[in-house]
């Protein structure tokens, strides 16, 4: 069992008068935390799964602060409500809970992050903090074993990637992840109004798994996929980054006249999606690719960092028109810092144009002998580098 960052940070929130939201893709491990987290807190809980059909009745019927205390139980000190975004009007229904019975602990998990926050936005302001948990992550595991451990599954990492089935299961990768992608993948985004045609979805996302580090255009897609405008292609890739699928990577532009200006990568929040996706399992030797693995696998796990350690910095890539580039850049407190992502070399000219026109950077080249900070392992843990 691989602990989560966000297991003690959700303890910690707990019992401290806010509504607590865990959103996440599907299958990325929520329900398996929150059951470490009742373990963990020894106090009296009930646990409601809207995924069953019996319970999901229940709640939507109860519409009333003494049903659904009833259906909760008086004694109750923590509930947890599974799949809560398939409740109808569920946030009227957790500030009703939380209104009635302050002292009660409410947890409401749900894997259509879309749904669920439009449903919580407006009743639940001022009443809930929200954590986001991913894929497991680098750190994770090397806070579960070591250094040297992480290492010699690198390159398994960069393939298969780090759901916690494909992680937990050596050897039968490939399936768990087919399973993933034909049963899980888009199963909130097609309950959509709207979304009727799953083929193209799959074949938007293979073209975006083909440009994973490049810029990418909805109108280029839009020809590339077929029978369907560029305006649909914006539309369900909004969905793709609200259902955790994908994230987006803006271009930086401000100083100087040939920046590009509306420029846009996405990037797969998980390797091993990306590779079900091209139907590519090849060792990274074999892979032509590899630059873009490693791209997609880096800056995903920063970006979890970034979530875990409540780091938000703005983020960004940065092109010129005469096509000076840097991968990764983020910007915290006026201060630039630049990363170029190599596979191999330590060695890298950061354009002088980007130099002189932000003179408030930091540069960095990041393979895979120096990631472990960018990736968030700390350095009590990374004792044994090899």
């Amino acid at each position: 069992m691989i602990t989560r960052i966000l297991q003690e940070k959700i303890e910690n929130a707990c019992f401290r008068n806010k509504i607590i939201l865990l959103l996440g893709a599907r299958q990325v491990g929520k329900t398996t935390l929150l059951k470490k987290v009742v373990e963990s807190l020894h106090v009296t809980t009930k646990w409601l799964n809207a995924d069953e059909a019996d319970i999901l009745s229940e709640l939507s019927q109860a519409d009333t602060s003494t049903r659904l205390l009833n259906l909760i139980g008086q004694n109750t000190e923590l509930v947890i409500i599974d799949e809560a975004q398939q409740i109808p009007g569920i946030g009227l229904k957790l500030k009703l809970l939380h209104d009635t019975k302050p002292e009660l602990q409410i947890i409401a998990s749900g894997s259509s992050a879309f749904d669920l926050m439009n449903q919580m936005q407006e009743p639940l302001t001022g009443r809930k903090r929200t954590f986001y948990l991913f894929p497991i992550s680098y750190a994770e595991l090397v806070n579960q074993t070591n250094l040297l451990e992480a290492r010699r599954v690198l390159e398994n990492r960069l393939i298969y990637g780090s759901y916690p089935d494909v992680i937990n299961n050596p050897g039968n990768e490939k399936e768990i992840l087919i399973e993933i992608a034909q049963s899980y993948l888009y199963k909130d985004i097609l309950k959509l109004d709207g979304i009727r045609k799953p083929a193209q979805l799959q074949k938007l996302l293979q073209a975006l798994a083909f440009q994973t580090g490049s810029e990418v255009s909805y109108h280029e897609l839009s020809n590339t996929i077929g029978n369907i405008d560029s305006n649909t292609v914006e539309k369900y890739i909004d969905l793709l980054e609200k259902t955790h699928v994908i994230y987006k990577l803006p271009a930086l532009n401000r100083n100087m006249r040939n920046e590009i200006k509306k420029g846009k990568k996405y990037y797969f929040i998980d390797n091993g999606i990306r590779n079900v996706l091209i139907s590519n399992f090849s060792p990274i030797e074999f892979r032509l690719d590899k630059g873009a693995l490693w791209e997609n696998f880096l800056l995903s796990e920063r970006m979890k960092s970034n979530h875990y350690s409540a780091q938000n910095p703005n983020t960004y890539f940065w092109r010129t028109h005469d096509q000076a580039e840097i991968d990764y850049i983020e910007e915290q407190d006026g201060l630039l810092n630049a990363y170029e992502i190599k596979w191999k070399e330590t060695k890298n000219r950061f354009p002088e144009s980007f130099l002189n026109a932000y003179p408030r950077h930091q540069t960095q080249v990041v393979n895979k002998d120096n990631f472990y900070a960018f990736a968030g392992i700390m350095q009590n843990n990374r004792d044994d580098n090899p």
